[in-house]
C-alpha cells in the first residue's frame, strides 16, 4: 500500500545567496529553485542577493534547497524568520573590501603594462619592461590573482550547464592568453602576442564592478538607515518604580516587561510609556520632522530617539512584531517581488550568455572563413593576422554583452524606490504594484477615520424613557469599552470627560459595519445602527436622520433607550487630496457605512459626484468588484479599518493608512505610515517615478546590448574602419551596469510634490 505524504498548506522560506553576478546567474538559480518537487514559487533579487520560496513542507525543506544551491556554486543559508539582519552592512563592507583589494591589485599590474609600452611613444624605459616574458608573467598574475574567483565561478557556471558573466569573461580573457602563450612560443606562425589584454579586461571589469557595488551600497542606504534603527540593547528593570536594572540583548526582551530609556537613547521595542514624558523623534520611522511629545499612557515606536526625558516603557511588541520590523521586513519583501516588467528581460537573460557565446563563435568563424576575403582590407589595421583579428573580434563580443544591466534594472530601482518610500513613510508592496498605480482609473476612499479624522466627538445625547443623558452615555460607553472602532473611542472619551464609571461587562460582540453588543448587569445592551437594533427585534420609533451627523442608538433587554449624536470633521487635507486626483482625471468614490445624508455631506464638502451609502463591510468588496467589471479599470481603495480589509484586498491597489488597523495594513498594497491623506498623492507620484526609472534602465540595458554586440563583432569594420578592441569592449560593459544602477539612484532626489531636487 502506498503511504500518500500529507498535504499541508504552502509555506515561504527566504534564502541569502550569495555569488549571483548578472540576470543569467538570476535566471539560474529561480529554475533550480523550481525543478525541485515541492516548490511552488521562487522569486529571485539580484540586488538584495534574496531568493524567496515558496514550498510545500511536506515535500522538502528549505535547509535541502539551500544545501543544493550552494553545491551548485550559490553559497546559501535560511534566513530565520524572527530575526533580522544586523550584520548586513558588515557583510557588504567585507565584500567591499575584498573587492577593492583584487582591484588594486589588478590596476597595479595594468599600470606595470602599460609601462612596457612606453618605448612605442619615444620615451624610455627599461628593456625588461617591454619582453614578452615580462608581459607573460602580468597577465598569468592577473588570472592567478585577481582573476581566479572570476574564473572559478564562470567555469563552474558552464560545468552546471548555467554559464554567467563570468563565464563570459573566463573565456574571453581566457583565449586571449591561450592564443598568446601559442604566439610566443611559437613565433613563427606570425601571430600577434597581446598578453596586455587580459590585463586590462580584468583590470577594466573589476573597476566597473567595484563602482557598480558602490552605487548597488548606495542604493541600500535607506534601508540601511532602517537596520540602524534598531536598538542592539534594552534596559530591563523590575518595575516602574525601579532605578537600577540590567542591560540585555533587545531579542530577548520579552512582552510585558519593563524597561527604562534615557535621553539620547533609542526606543528599543514598541510599547507603552508607564512613567515619564519626553519628547521623541521619530523622522527616520514616519518623515516627520518635528519632535513628537509623549506623556503616560502613550505608544511609542522602536528606533525612535528618546530626546528629553527619562521614561519607563512597557514592552507590547518585540521583534518583527514591531513597527520598525514591520516596515523592514515590507520594504525587504517588496525588494524582492519583480514587476511583470521585469519578465521580458528575466526571459532574455535566462539564454543570454548561451546567445552571446553562439554570437561570438559566429563572429569567429564568419571572420576568419570569409569576412577577410570579402573586405581584405581590414588587415591594415594593424593586425597582420586573420586568425588574430577573428580572435580579437569574438573576444570582444564575449566582454561587450552586458547581461548584469539587464539583471540590474528592475530590482535596483524598486530598491531605491521603496527604500526611498520608507524613508518617507510610504510603503510600497513590490514591483507588481508599481505597474497597477499607472493604470488606475477609479480611486475609492472609505468615510470614517480615511477622509475624515476619525476622532468623531459626541455632541448630543438624546434620551427615551427612564434614562438621562449621563445614563445613556454610561451605559453606550460601557459597551463601547470592547472595541476600538473610533466612534466607540469617541463615546467612551465622552464618558471619561463627564467622570461616568463604566459598568462592568461581559460577552462582548462585534458586528462590522453594525454595531456591538454586551452584557452588563445580566442584561443585554444592544449598540449600533438602526439595521443593528432592528435585526436584533428592538421596536424603534419612527425617526427620520436629516442631520449629516452620525448617530448610534441604544436598546437594553430589546428596548429601545435613545440615540447620540457625534461629529467627525474632515481632515484638513482632504480636500487638496481629492482635487489633486480629480485633476489627474482620477474618478473619486466615497464608499461607506454610515447614511446617505452624512456620506452625501462629505462628498458635498470635497466636490464627489458618487456616494456609496449603508454599505456593509462585506458588500465594500462587491462594489468594488463591480466597480471594476463595470468600467473594465483598474480600481484603488483607500481605507483604514478591519472593515476596509476585503475592499482592499478586491481592489486592483489597496492603500492603508498607517493610523488604521493592522489587517488593513497587512492587505494593503501600499501603506501610508505617516497616517496623511496627501500622501496618497505622493505613494502614486513615487510609483510612477520608479516606474519610468525601470523602463529607462530597460530600454538602455536592451538597446546598449543590441547596438553594442555588432559593433564588437566588427559590422564597422569594413566601412568605417572602427575596431572595437576586448579592453575598450570590457570598459563599455562595465559603464553599461553603472549606468544603470546610478539612473536608479536619481530617485533618491526624488521629492514629496513629484520633482526631482538639484
Amino acid at each position: 500500500m502506498v503511504q500518500l505524504s500529507p498535504i499541508l498548506p504552502l509555506e515561504t522560506a527566504t534564502l541569502d545567496v550569495q555569488g549571483m553576478k548578472c540576470a543569467g546567474c538570476v535566471s539560474a538559480v529561480e529554475r533550480q529553485l523550481q525543478e525541485n518537487t515541492g516548490v511552488s514559487t521562487a522569486n529571485v533579487n539580484l540586488v538584495t542577493e534574496v531568493a524567496v520560496v515558496g514550498y510545500n513542507p511536506a515535500l522538502l525543506t528549505p535547509e535541502i534547497l539551500a544545501d543544493k544551491l550552494t553545491a551548485l556554486g550559490f553559497p546559501s543559508q535560511v534566513r530565520a524568520a524572527s530575526t533580522i539582519r544586523r550584520d548586513r552592512i558588515s557583510q557588504r563592507q567585507a565584500e567591499a573590501d575584498k573587492q577593492r583589494k583584487n582591484l588594486l591589485i589588478a590596476l597595479v599590474l595594468l599600470i606595470l603594462s602599460s609601462l612596457g609600452h612606453l618605448h612605442h611613444l619615444g620615451v624610455p624605459s627599461l628593456p625588461f619592461l617591454h619582453h614578452q616574458g615580462f608581459h607573460w608573467t602580468l597577465a598569468t598574475l592577473a588570472l592567478l590573482i585577481p582573476g581566479a574567483p572570476i574564473f572559478r565561478d564562470g567555469w563552474r557556471g558552464l560545468a552546471n550547464k548555467m554559464p554567467n558573466m563570468n563565464s563570459l569573461v573566463m573565456l574571453g580573457t581566457g583565449s586571449a592568453y591561450l592564443a598568446s602563450c601559442i604566439a610566443w612560443l611559437f613565433p613563427q606562425l606570425g601571430w600577434e602576442c597581446f598578453f596586455d589584454e587580459p590585463v586590462m579586461l580584468l583590470g577594466f571589469i573589476l573597476l566597473g564592478r567595484t563602482l557598480e557595488a558602490g552605487s548597488r551600497n548606495r542604493a541600500f542606504a535607506s534601508l540601511e538607515a532602517l537596520l540602524s534603527l534598531q536598538s542592539p540593547t534594552a534596559y530591563l528593570i523590575g518595575n516602574p518604580e525601579n532605578v537600577d536594572g540590567i542591560a540585555i540583548p533587545v531579542e530577548q526582551v520579552k512582552r510585558g516587561e519593563w524597561l527604562r530609556v534615557l535621553p539620547s537613547e533609542k526606543i528599543p521595542v514598541d510599547g507603552e510609556i508607564v512613567r515619564g514624558k519626553t519628547s521623541l523623534d521619530e523622522s527616520l520611522l514616519t518623515g516627520e520632522s518635528l519632535p513628537v511629545t509623549k506623556e503616560v499612557g502613550d505608544a511609542v515606536s522602536a528606533g525612535t530617539l528618546n530626546l528629553s526625558g527619562v521614561i519607563t516603557i512597557q514592552a507590547q511588541s518585540i521583534g518583527q512584531d514591531t513597527t520598525l520590523g514591520q516596515i523592514i521586513v515590507s520594504v525587504e519583501n517588496a525588494q524582492t517581488h519583480k514587476a511583470p516588467i521585469q519578465k521580458l528581460a528575466d526571459q532574455v537573460a535566462g539564454y543570454f550568455a548561451y546567445l552571446v557565446i553562439t554570437f561570438a563563435l559566429v563572429t569567429f568563424i564568419f571572420w576568419y572563413s570569409f569576412g577577410v576575403r570579402l573586405f581584405p582590407g581590414v588587415l591594415e589595421q594593424g593586425i597582420t593576422s586573420p586568425l588574430i583579428l577573428s580572435l580579437k573580434l569574438a573576444i570582444a563580443v564575449l566582454v561587450v554583452a552586458c547581461p548584469c544591466a539587464l539583471g540590474l534594472a528592475t530590482p535596483t530601482a524598486i530598491l531605491v524606490g521603496t527604500s526611498v518610500g520608507a524613508e518617507k513613510g510610504l510603503l510600497i508592496k513590490g514591483g507588481e504594484v508599481l505597474e497597477k498605480v499607472q493604470r488606475i482609473k477609479t480611486i475609492v476612499f472609505d468615510k470614517t477615520g480615511t477622509l475624515t479624522e476619525g476622532h468623531p466627538q459626541v455632541i448630543d445625547c438624546t434620551p427615551v424613557g427612564d434614562l438621562g443623558e449621563s445614563e445613556l452615555l454610561q451605559w453606550a460607553a460601557s459597551v463601547e469599552q470592547g472595541t476600538h472602532h473610533p466612534l466607540a473611542r469617541a463615546i467612551v472619551n465622552a464618558a471619561k470627560d463627564r467622570d461616568l464609571t463604566l459598568l462592568a461587562a461581559q460577552d462582548f460582540y462585534t458586528e462590522a459595519g453594525l454595531g456591538v453588543s454586551a452584557r452588563i448587569e445580566g442584561k443585554l445592551v444592544l449598540l449600533g445602527n438602526l439595521a443593528w437594533l432592528g435585526g436584533n427585534g428592538v421596536v424603534i420609533p419612527d425617526l427620520k436622520e436629516q442631520s449629516p451627523h452620525i448617530f448610534v442608538y441604544l436598546a437594553i433587554d430589546g428596548l429601545y433607550q435613545g440615540a447620540i449624536a457625534l461629529e467627525d470633521p474632515l481632515r484638513t487635507d482632504a480636500l487638496m487630496t481629492i482635487k489633486q486626483l480629480q485633476n489627474w482625471g482620477l474618478k473619486v468614490v466615497i464608499l461607506t457605512g454610515d447614511r446617505q445624508e452624512v456620506g452625501e455631506s462629505i462628498a458635498h464638502q470635497l466636490n464627489i459626484d458618487q456616494v456609496f451609502a449603508q454599505v456593509r463591510p462585506q458588500e465594500k468588496a462587491s462594489i468594488i468588484q463591480s466597480l471594476q467589471k463595470d468600467s473594465g479599470q483598474v480600481v484603488a481603495m483607500v481605507g483604514d479599518g478591519i472593515n476596509d480589509a476585503p475592499a482592499l484586498a478586491q481592489a486592483d491597489v489597496g492603500i492603508a493608512l498607517g493610523g488604521g488597523t493592522e489587517v488593513a495594513m497587512e492587505t494593503a498594497q501600499i501603506v501610508l505610515v505617516r497616517d496623511r491623506l496627501s500622501d496618497v498623492i505622493s505613494s502614486i507620484q513615487l510609483s510612477l517615478a520608479t516606474l519610468g526609472t525601470i523602463r529607462q534602465n530597460l530600454v538602455w540595458a536592451l538597446g546598449y546590448n543590441i547596438v553594442a554586440i555588432p559593433i564588437a563583432a566588427g559590422i564597422l569594420l569594413p566601412s568605417f574602419g572602427i575596431l572595437l578592441n576586448p579592453a575598450l569592449a570590457s570598459a563599455f560593459m562595465a559603464g553599461s551596469s553603472v549606468l544603470v544602477v546610478t539612473n536608479s539612484l536619481l530617485l533618491y532626489r526624488y521629492n514629496d510634490d513629484g520633482g526631482y531636487r538639484n
